[in-house]
């Protein structure tokens, strides 16, 4: 076994990310919305576009009313009315003042806002009851942004704020990266579609589901090739074709080492190299690491379906790189703590996110239970993460915490550290944890 970080420090160096320009395509603004740029945005627009008002008031020059108070106000004539998206027709001239609203473009002469509240108005004349700061409450042009300039990086997942932006900026098209294909499949004699009844011995294939999800939150494409059963050359089969249309391939079960454990020796058969065969963290420390060379000609003749299916998918086509291969546990509860711990941060590298974005987001929080690991591995334990009053609290789900309890996994967000060699953390202590869904 080896340590969680060498793990993760092992994974994150076999990644290659993707190619900005190999692996992008244009898409239509609405269509990127989640997408992570590909290279960084520029506009020819400043931001503001003009010099506008930030409040509803009267668009003054400072020099009128810089010594003005409410027992020595300033009254000037209002020459012009200024709304949103209107021209300025004047120019302020001593002794003048326009109205204006918020956003409205500032007229000529005119330097300072002063705000409606701090006025009196009486026909085309307004009284200034008090005296401004100079240029108060006025937005200058390129104030926010210079045009030219990068407006939005190369590596940003887009939201609504960045969509805000891209939108405002009349990007109607942006670059994007192709979002990273993913297979999955589980593997056991003893598993079952959803909808198939269950007879004795036998489990519902849930891993298919948690890992699909997970991989469509982290913005890659699922590609599900369902259940495997455990023979060999079924698995050695669907292998070969989960490698040559994927980016990144999953298999849950088969790599601990039970008599009907075939995944290893079938991925060293298959020219695969083999990093990690085991990582000392509880619960999935039957963990397989390896990566496969792409090759133009495929894997033999079950290559054939992976081609078939770049012929129908535009998005198919995957660069001649690695393809890296995770061998989760079978266990659901493990198989969802070693993707949150080892396979996301693989494809938060791949999809194109800067080095920041890539690790899990760990917290400080205090334990509001007592907390109890063997000690032998570094353990994650699934709970609820609350901020209450600034600070993180964390509490165990509720019911058994075995791994094999998936039920009391449902509702949580985040999975307390107990490093190795600790066996028991108070209630009340400091503790780190992960941030989940």
């Amino acid at each position: 076994m080896i340590p969680v970080e060498q793990a993760e420090t092992i994974i994150l160096s076999l990644v290659q990310p993707l190619d900005v320009d190999r692996d992008s395509e244009m898409l239509p603004l609405l269509e990127a919305r989640g997408r992570i740029l590909a290279g960084s945005v520029t506009s020819d627009l400043d931001f503001p576009h003009w010099d506008n008002s930030a409040m509803d008031g009267y668009a003054v020059r400072y020099a009128d009313v810089q010594a003005c108070s409410a027992e020595s106000p300033v009254t000037l004539a209002v020459i012009e009315t200024i709304p949103a998206g209107y021209q300025p027709q004047c120019v302020v001239a001593a002794g003048q003042a326009a109205r204006i609203l918020t956003g409205s473009v500032m007229p000529a002469g005119a330097d300072t806002i002063v705000i409606q509240e701090e006025t009196q108005r009486d026909g085309d004349r307004v009284t200034i009851l008090a005296a401004p700061q100079p240029q108060a409450f006025v937005r200058k042009r390129a104030a926010f942004y210079q045009a030219g300039q990068p407006l939005l990086p190369s590596g940003l997942r887009l939201q609504a704020p960045e969509m805000a932006v891209l939108a405002a900026a009349q990007c109607a098209q942006v670059k994007v990266y192709r979002q990273p294909r993913v297979t999955i499949f589980s593997t056991g004699d003893e598993l079952v579609s959803i909808d198939q009844p269950l007879q004795p011995g036998e489990i519902v294939d849930s891993n298919q589901y948690a890992l699909a999800s997970l991989v469509i939150q982290a913005g890659a494409i699922p590609v599900r090739l369902g259940v495997v059963r455990d023979e060999p050359e079924a698995l050695k089969q669907a292998i070969a074709i989960a490698l040559d249309q994927s980016d990144i391939v999953l298999s849950s079960g088969g790599v601990s080492v039970g008599d009907y454990d075939y995944v290893e020796d079938i991925l060293a058969e298959l020219g695969g190299n083999i990093h990690i065969r085991a990582v000392a963290v509880k619960p999935g420390k039957p963990l397989t690491v390896a990566t496969f060379e792409r090759k133009a000609e495929g894997r033999g003749q079950e290559a054939e379906k992976a081609r078939a299916l770049e012929a129908a998918d535009p998005q198919f086509p995957l660069s001649n790189a690695a393809t890296l291969y995770f061998g989760l546990p079978g266990n659901p509860v493990s198989a969802l703590v070693t993707f949150c711990r080892f396979v996301e941060p693989a494809l938060r590298k791949l999809s194109g996110l800067p080095e920041r974005a890539w690790k899990p987001t760990f917290v400080r929080a205090k334990t509001q239970v007592d907390l109890r690991s063997d000690g032998k591995r570094e353990s994650y334990l699934w709970g609820h993460l609350d901020l209450v009053d600034g600070l993180y609290e964390f509490a165990l789900a509720g019911g058994s915490p075995s791994s094999g309890n998936l039920i009391n996994l449902a509702g949580t967000n985040g999975l307390a550290v107990m490093p190795m060699g600790k066996t028991h953390i108070s209630s009340g202590e400091s503790i780190y944890v992960m941030q989940i869904g």
